[in-house]
């Protein structure tokens, strides 16, 4: 090997990166964060989109909120999600890029 400098992030922050990527391997959390990039939503809009039960679509809702991947703010007796982390638009463009969009 030649004495080339490898640019390397830091165990700790691969550590929190491999735990958020964990988070977001789910059909469902992935099709969330596919509406949520094009709009604020309900838990009940999102539940309705994936075909889930309310209370399941708020566990996943609450664990992609834990990774800081979404923010949500109340408005009179509903809450809206919206994305907090910008850099999803990337990940999710890689993946519709590589396994497609309805409609392409």
């Amino acid at each position: 090997m030649t004495n080339t400098v490898l640019k390397l992030t830091e165990l700790t922050a691969l550590g929190q990166a491999a735990e958020c990527l964990r988070v977001l391997a789910h059909a469902h959390r992935l099709r969330m964060v596919q509406m949520l990039l094009q709009g604020r939503f309900t838990v009940g809009e999102l539940a309705d989109a994936c075909d889930l039960p309310t209370p399941m679509a708020s566990e996943h809702l609450r664990l992609m909120q834990r990774c800081g991947f979404l923010s949500s703010q109340k408005e009179g007796r509903r809450v809206y999600y919206q994305i907090a982390e910008p850099h999803l638009r990337n990940i999710m463009t890689c993946i519709e890029q590589r396994f497609g969009v309805a409609g392409d």
